[in-house]
């Protein structure tokens, strides 16, 4: 792992500046498991309840959910994850900034850029692994509010001599237009345009002050075709997901359906019959009795995985999830509390935690997997405690010092972040070694050794 060591050397200077900690990490408030009663819309004290100007906001979600299923009948969770946040005119990813101390949720890249900073040494690590390809292409699906990859090109730009020559280029694949509008801000200034025609893959387009070139796009297809290295940090977890219940007759598929009693409020049911997603998402072996099952999660797995083993690249996947065990754990968060899922539809942020063996299990035999492993470790192994000794030895401010060390401490306390999230890589085949099948007696050279995946292997300093 001398590379990886020489990389973070390289990358990290040993002055403290006004980026490392973006926020005092006090006032986040700790999220907890998700809670154990099934379906209920019960009241508990967790739920953050909804404001009069939620209430006044939101008519027109639950207006339109309450007329589709008066119309069809009830709908999927998946369905009704899709209307609540990505529907074109009252979605909740579409219509708010949802990030930071004002929002619903904050994430690791607007804790401490540290955490950036050791992704962008992974990228330039898996880079270098590949052979150092002439175009190197940094993907970002749901890029937040763009924090991750300016920490990531600021890695870049102080590895110059390493990467400087290879042709850097960025795309972003981000749903929503406020979104978008935050991500340019902070990744180009004023040097960005939106596209003249709605049909144009890419919406929007800039450069970096160092002139590299940024691009949005809605569909992860769109992106060209190249060695890319793709990040999804807490992208998967908020893709609709199907939920399921194994009952006497076999599986059957949980709905959401108008409450009877009051026609304003919606309610979970369970299908009477089998539909199309039980008879074919569920696995034939499954043991749980209730699960969930991201089938939109599988398709973009899919396309990474066909994207990864035509072109090269890696996919660096960092969410919370489990790898096969997990049950119900839809929920909803509105100002960084628990929400009823079914309250205000459109005010709340859903999520579901990742099925890592499912990802593994759609991305196919063409790519090698790894992971998940906890947050904790992978940072722990990419150097985040050398890091934080180097912070911390120069720096006097005592009120940094203890921003500093909270930040570590969010990110990496096995009861906050360290083990609640988990990363998970696809890699190409010949990443890991993968031999090949001899052809004949014809002998060929010995290739030189592979270097260890960084934040997937234990580092020694």
């Amino acid at each position: 792992m001398k590379v990886c060591q020489q990389l973070l050397s390289r990358a990290f200077s040993h002055r403290v500046n006004s980026y490392a900690v973006r926020r005092t990490t006090s006032d986040i408030p700790a999220t907890g498991s998700p809670k154990a009663g099934r379906w209920s819309s019960a009241q508990s004290a967790s739920f953050c309840s909804s404001s009069a100007e939620d209430r006044m906001a939101q008519p027109s979600m639950l207006k339109h959910l309450s007329s589709k299923i008066r119309s069809t009948g009830p709908v999927s969770v998946s369905e009704y994850m899709k209307e609540v946040l990505t529907n074109p005119v009252t979605g909740y990813y579409v219509r708010k900034n949802m990030l930071g101390a004002d929002g619903d949720f904050i994430t690791s890249p607007e804790i401490s850029q540290v955490f950036g900073e050791l992704l962008g040494v992974w990228i330039v690590s898996e880079w270098m692994g590949a052979g150092r390809p002439e175009q190197l292409q940094l993907v970002e699906l749901g890029p937040g509010r763009g924090s991750l990859a300016a920490d990531i090109l600021r890695v870049f730009s102080q590895l110059q001599s390493v990467v400087g020559g290879a042709s850097v280029s960025v795309h972003l694949v981000e749903v929503s237009p406020a979104l978008s509008r935050l991500q340019a801000e902070t990744l180009t200034g004023k040097r960005n345009m939106e596209a003249s025609s709605e049909d144009d893959p890419v919406y929007r387009h800039g450069e970096t002050a160092a002139r590299v070139s940024v691009s949005w796009y809605r569909r992860l297809e769109d992106v060209p075709a190249a060695f890319s290295i793709f990040v999804a940090h807490e992208f998967f977890d908020a893709l609709p997901v199907h939920k399921f219940q194994r009952t006497e007759k076999g599986w059957r598929e949980v709905l959401v359906d108008i409450e009877p009693a009051d026609p304003d409020r919606l309610r979970f049911v369970v299908a009477p019959t089998p539909t199309l997603a039980s008879s074919t998402l569920v696995q034939a072996d499954e043991r749980r009795d209730h699960v969930e099952v991201c089938a939109e999660g599988g398709v973009i797995v899919q396309q990474l995985a066909r994207r990864i083993e035509e072109e090269g690249g890696a996919a660096l996947i960092a969410d919370y999830g489990h790898d096969g065990t997990g049950t119900d754990t839809l929920r909803g968060f509105k100002g960084h509390q628990l929400h009823d899922v079914l309250s205000t539809p459109g005010s709340a942020d859903l999520t579901a935690d990742v099925d890592f063996s499912f990802l593994r299990r759609m991305a196919g035999g063409g790519v090698a997997c790894l992971g998940p492993v906890t947050q904790r470790m992978f940072l722990k192994n990419m150097g985040i405690d050398v890091r934080m000794q180097v912070l911390l030895r120069n720096c006097s401010d005592p009120s940094t010092r203890k921003q500093l060390i909270s930040s570590y401490d969010m990110l990496t306390n096995p009861s906050k972040m360290g083990e609640r999230f988990h990363f998970f890589s696809l890699l190409h085949p010949s990443r890991l070694g993968v031999p090949k099948k001899p052809q004949g007696l014809k002998l060929e050279k010995k290739s030189p050794a592979l270097l260890p995946v960084a934040g997937f292997t234990e580092l020694s300093f």
